[in-house]
């Protein structure tokens, strides 16, 4: 197939959920948990959990970079924004995100943040107006985070003494055991997030299969993708053999994108991460390495401290962790 709409085939994809709602007769109730933010858009865009038969679950996970960014980071990328002589540069979706007292598009009526639709424009701005500080917000997965370490390299190159990181960077593989081996939110698959899976490949889900018998599916993001991904899931519980399976080999390949990965491991170091409402992840997070330490914000000025507010009745956790829980059990 070589066209979207082929893709959003409504006779293939009844043909689908009739295979799924076959492998699926007689198997206890499965839970199968997509943890990218385009899955979950397109899952519920299509109308996808409909077509599956009720003992197949669909949940969706902390697969979104915005969503998963600290509070605290957020206060702090603000109250950087109110410094003297520095502009932010940020991702247009990372706006509206509330702190504990402001956002980002209140200081950008301010003059002080500017949308990037690539990190190159931060960094070629910062080249025009060296008299300025410009500060790179870098949010994202492993699938942004190879244009940001891109920029920090021309950075080098050019010699520049003004452009900043301040790194939230995350990735997905550990977040990703977390859950594997979290009891209560139970899940019995993965659909793997195909943007992720670009640039790592597979192999980095095989530790989480083998470790915890969980089966993964590289899945991509039309209808048809989610669901042959969903019936290849439903196939290796029934056979009870977890494995690591690629259904968007159109795309993903197994070894990742070499060149990406190694601009990341050049550029970037692993850090332990702070995730919304989750807390802290063991080696989820990228800071820059040694060689590009000059460009680390936080390594090359006094920030300032920032007072963040406590949401006492916030369910961000709960939610992330399985977007199932607030329907029935949240305190509201």
């Amino acid at each position: 197939m070589k066209y979207i709409d082929e893709f959003r085939n409504m006779a293939v994809a009844t043909k689908i959920s009739e295979l799924i709602q076959r492998e699926a007769n007689g198997l206890k109730p499965v839970s199968f948990m997509e943890v990218c933010g385009t899955h979950t858009m397109a899952v519920e865009r299509f109308g996808i959990r409909k077509m599956l038969p009720d003992n197949v679950r669909l949940i969706s996970g902390p697969g979104c970079p915005v969503c998963v960014t600290p509070k605290n980071y957020i206060d702090r990328a603000i109250a950087i924004a109110d410094i003297e002589n520095i502009i932010v540069f940020s991702f247009g979706d990372m706006l509206k995100v509330p702190g504990s007292r402001s956002s980002l598009l209140k200081q950008k009526s301010k003059g002080k943040v500017r949308i990037a639709y690539s990190p190159l424009d931060a960094v070629q701005f910062a080249e025009k107006n060296q008299n300025k500080k410009i500060i790179f917000l870098g949010i994202g997965f492993e699938t942004t985070v190879p244009t940001v370490a891109a920029s920090v390299k021309y950075a080098k190159k050019k010699k520049l003494k003004n452009f900043f990181i301040y790194s939230g960077h995350k990735t997905m593989p550990y977040a990703m055991e977390l859950l594997a081996k979290d009891k209560e939110v139970n899940i019995n698959g993965f659909l793997c997030p195909a943007h992720v899976s670009a640039i790592i490949g597979m192999k980095p889900y095989g530790v989480i299969c083998k470790k915890y018998s969980m089966p993964c599916v590289v899945s991509g993001f039309e209808p048809l993708d989610i669901l042959q991904s969903i019936l290849m899931l439903v196939r290796q519980v029934k056979s009870k053999k977890a494995k690591v399976e690629n259904q968007y080999s159109r795309v993903v390949k197994a070894s990742g994108n070499i060149m990406a990965l190694r601009l990341i491991h050049e550029v970037f170091s692993i850090n332990d991460s702070d995730w919304r409402g989750i807390g802290v992840i063991k080696n989820s997070g990228l800071v820059l390495s040694k060689a590009y330490r000059n460009f680390d914000v936080e390594k090359n000025m006094d920030l300032p401290d920032v007072k963040t507010s406590v949401d006492k009745r916030c369910i961000c956790g709960s939610v992330l962790l399985n977007a199932n829980y607030f329907l029935k059990d949240a305190p509201l």
